[in-house]
């Protein structure tokens, strides 16, 4: 507001975090702009950040009127991906929210850490693309040259490396660790990346691709999924599974939730709950908008957000051409009213994401690394505590959450990976099952 207030003319670049310190700070603008009134000039405050719909994110891009101001709030999205003309001021507050995974709990966790100096610079270089301009940082100068690294930590040195293993592999390199990457990533996370191929079925005890393997490397997605489309044909429900990886691989930004109608956005996004698990409302949610024809003015109703949409259909038909060249034909699930082989067919995939109930009812523990793990609040699992549960991802965020959840019976495990679970750590709880379910299932 004081740059506003005191400087010449020129719009305003302030680099956020992340969605929440978005929203609060427009909040923020928006009543000292109502209490001045016709005392400033105007200001036209326009939020950017990935899960922003795209009409709303078009807006940054409209000319500023004349007399007016616009200040766009934005995440490190602004740094390098778009350029915005007539910004002159920049704020950099020297912020930025870092994925880093941790391979020995298998967990992913966004951090907000300090920048790099060489984001820092590119942040300032933001200012006065079309004339001379300012960038304002909100930290000293001893803190540029002491406090923030020289560069960004490479990707690779803080993602899960699955794919990247496997694809190494089916290309015919099995010396990974010393392999002559650019940027080394950790030992550890080259280490569990093997661990979890070899859980899977892609390599054999010496470390070989196998022929599920092979057709596992075929597919460009976590080798988890990729295990997934693959089970599918032996339970007969590929057309289901391939909607359902579809959509997963945009998981966090169907649904849109506007603050001023947070309410509505809560309502319409429980209409598409199903019993069993977040799986099944996605695929809920893909196959009513195959019915609406592909229909935008459905997903604005829904508050669904189209361009994810669309992406996950782009996903899914990719999908579709690569299950062609694996040899799996696409079939759908014969009793659509029955679930069974879908939540079997992901337990195959994702029985290394199995997670228990505890005794006091309130948290879960992951089968394989005991650690005590919650279910995240905008799962349809979230009041219900199934005894056992499969999760695609774990995130850190205030606490340490399962995403997209769909529950599973204990001895699923034993049938689809009875060489990673020994009956004996599921034996309690399938003595516990009512008879006829055991015999059904067997």
């Amino acid at each position: 507001m004081q740059i506003h207030v005191t400087q010449g003319p020129g719009d305003i670049l302030l680099f956020l975090t992340g969605q929440e310190e978005i929203e609060n700070a427009e909040e923020a603008l928006r009543k000292i702009c109502l209490q001045l009134g016709s005392k400033i000039k105007e200001l036209i405050i326009c939020p950017i950040y990935a899960s922003l719909p795209s009409d709303l994110q078009g807006k940054i891009f409209e000319p500023t009127p004349e007399g007016a101001r616009k200040v766009v709030l934005a995440t490190n999205i602004a740094e390098t991906s778009i350029t915005i003309d007539g910004i002159v001021y920049v704020i950099d507050p020297g912020f930025a929210k870092q994925n880093s995974y941790n391979p020995r709990t298998g967990m992913e966790s966004l951090i907000v850490t300090p920048c790099s100096r060489a984001s820092a610079n590119q942040r300032a270089g933001r200012a006065g693309r079309v004339g001379p301009g300012m960038c304002f940082r909100l930290y000293t100068a001893w803190a540029y040259q002491n406090e923030l690294e020289e560069n960004t930590i490479p990707e690779i040195q803080r993602t899960n490396l699955g794919t990247v293993v496997l694809m190494l592999k089916s290309l015919g390199i099995n010396d990974l660790i010393n392999f002559d990457f650019m940027d080394p990533p950790p030992a550890e996370t080259l280490i569990r990346a093997l661990e979890q191929l070899y859980a899977l079925g892609a390599l054999n005890d010496r470390g070989e691709l196998t022929k599920l393997g092979r057709r596992m490397a075929e597919f460009p997605t976590d080798p988890m999924l990729s295990k997934t489309l693959i089970a599918s044909e032996k339970y007969g429900c590929s057309d289901e599974i391939v909607s359902i990886c579809g959509m997963l691989s945009v998981q966090n930004s169907i649904f849109y939730r506007p603050k001023d109608k947070a309410m509505h956005a809560d309502k319409a996004r429980k209409s598409f709950f199903k019993p069993g698990g977040d799986h099944l409302t996605l695929l809920a949610v893909w196959n009513a908008w195959v019915e609406t024809n592909y229909s935008i003015q459905w997903c604005y109703e829904n508050f669904i957000q189209y361009r994810s949409m669309k992406r996950a259909r782009d996903v899914r038909d990719q999908l579709v051409g690569l299950l062609e060249r694996v040899e799996i034909p696409l079939v759908s699930n014969p009793d659509p009213g029955d679930t069974t082989n879908i939540r079997k067919c992901l337990t195959a995939g994702f029985f290394y994401n199995t997670a228990r109930l505890q005794r006091s009812g309130d948290s879960y523990r992951t089968v394989k690394h005991n650690q005590t793990v919650l279910i995240h609040p905008t799962s349809c699992l979230f009041e219900e505590n199934p005894k056992w549960l499969i999760y695609y991802e774990l995130v850190l965020t205030s606490k340490e959450f399962m995403r997209q959840v769909i529950e599973i019976k204990p001895e699923w495990l034993l049938e689809v990976a009875p060489h990673y679970y020994k009956p004996k750590e599921l034996e309690d709880d399938i003595k516990k099952m009512p008879k006829k379910a055991g015999k059904s299932a067997a």
